[in-house]
């Protein structure tokens, strides 16, 4: 009887733990399997950061690459319209041709505005899934999706993502550290690519 008593609560244990693993599904799931199949994604948006004074707004076109280094292009204001970055993941280090493009780093991880686009996408990726909801974002149907990815610094970093029930496309994004969100970016325009184009 008192082995019996040590089981059970091992194979509910065991039973919770085969629940969170490998066999999610969901709307969630679903729209970001999309991301993971696809070979690369271009797209455009409005990026700002309001932090401690900074006030930083662009619109950003990002040719984005999960097996290489992405670009990101300013294309307004037209002061600094033209430059880019070249982003690479692994490091989240910039390289520009140009100015500088970047506010600065917004936070203790130094995340700064010219990698917001590239890190949402890395985030629908492979960020750990939090929460998920059905939500309107500007009267568009849409998937709210939560993630976390773990910073460098041990700073909490957390998206937020509104993709739309009709395609996946991302309409809104956020990024927060540590409960202050530093970057939130309006998509004006996106697509995916497949396994065989080059975004370039």
């Amino acid at each position: 009887m008192r082995k019996w008593n040590i089981c059970v609560p091992m194979m509910t244990l065991l039973l919770m733990l085969t629940a969170c693993g490998g066999g999610e599904t969901g709307p969630a799931v679903d729209l970001r399997d999309q991301y993971h199949d696809c070979g690369g994604c271009e797209m455009e948006a409005v990026v700002r950061c309001e932090q401690e004074g900074l006030a930083w707004e662009a619109s950003l076109r990002c040719v984005y690459s999960p097996d290489g280094p992405s670009t990101v292009e300013v294309l307004a204001p037209e002061e600094i319209a033209g430059i880019k970055a070249i982003v690479d993941e692994s490091e989240w280090s910039l390289e520009y041709e140009g100015d500088v493009l970047n506010a600065g780093p917004l936070s203790r991880e130094e995340i700064s505005p010219a990698v917001c686009l590239p890190r949402l996408m890395s985030a629908l990726r492979d960020g750990w899934l939090l929460e998920e909801n059905q939500e309107d974002w500007n009267g568009v149907p849409c998937q709210r999706v939560t993630v976390d990815q773990s910073g460098r610094q041990d700073g909490k970093i957390i998206s937020t993502l509104w993709l739309n029930l009709d395609g996946a496309a991302p309409v809104r994004g956020e990024i927060s550290v540590d409960g202050i969100t530093i970057l939130t970016a309006d998509f004006t325009a996106f697509s995916f690519f497949n396994h065989t184009e080059n975004p370039e």
